[in-house]
Order: C-alpha cells, then sequence, then structure tokens
C-alpha cells in the first residue's frame, strides 16, 4: 500500500538531459484537497506540497548510483513565489554527490509566473549489514 501524502494528483518526469540534471512537472488541479483550507476564498498551494513534488520527482530520478536511497533530510527550501490552483509547476533538479557519500537534489521549482522555490534535499543510501 502507497504511503499517504498531501498531493492528489501525480507528478510527472520529464526526459532529463543527463543523469545529474532531471526534470519534473505537476499540475496544480482545483480539486487539490489540501487547496480549501490554505486561505479559504484565495487558495495558495502549500510549501509542504511544493516539498513533496520535489520529493516524488526526486525519487523518480535518483542517479543510478543512488538506486534504493532515502530522504534522509530537507536541508533547505526557501518560497519565493506562490503557487496558485490551474498553475503548472515545472521542477528542475541537479544532483550531486556529497563529500559524507549521500545524493543531494538541489531543486528549483518555477510557473508560468517565475520562480516559486528552491528545495534541497538529501538522500543517503541504506547501510549495508555486517
Amino acid at each position: 500500500m502507497p504511503a499517504a501524502g498531501p498531493l492528489g494528483g501525480a507528478v510527472e518526469v520529464l526526459p532529463a538531459t543527463d543523469g545529474l540534471r532531471t526534470a519534473a512537472r505537476f499540475r496544480v488541479e482545483d480539486t487539490e484537497t489540501v487547496l480549501p483550507g490554505h486561505y479559504p476564498g484565495f487558495p495558495i498551494f502549500p510549501g509542504v506540497c511544493l516539498v513533496e513534488c520535489t520529493h516524488q520527482g526526486a525519487l523518480a530520478t535518483l542517479p543510478a548510483e543512488a538506486k534504493g536511497a532515502a530522504l534522509a533530510a530537507v536541508e533547505s527550501t526557501r518560497f519565493t513565489g506562490p503557487v496558485f490552483p490551474g498553475d503548472e509547476l515545472e521542477i528542475a533538479m541537479e544532483w550531486k554527490r556529497t563529500p559524507a557519500g549521500d545524493w543531494q537534489c538541489r531543486a528549483k521549482l518555477a510557473t508560468g509566473r517565475g520562480p516559486a522555490a528552491s528545495v534541497r534535499l538529501r538522500y543517503a543510501l541504506a547501510e549495508v549489514a555486517a
């Protein structure tokens, strides 16, 4: 059974330019269940949903060397513009290996109006049982 999450729709993975630069897209339908309670009368897609869109896009585009990695930390978020019902959210992700051996996903999210957020997530490989 899949885990519950705040998104009603699915994150669409887009063709990657290379293994370390990936992209995804999410359309914010006016039927998203989080919208009615997030500023009633003036719905805005919540920041936690932007992080979840990034996480889902990241899981779907993990570099081959990172397959099986799990979210270890939300390292940073910065929300720079509102996301409204009807917006198409573009998620551009860049992957890099950290000195500790984890994988970092740096994402820029934007709508047709411009930047919406930047999100940095860290993924760790599972410990190998000895």
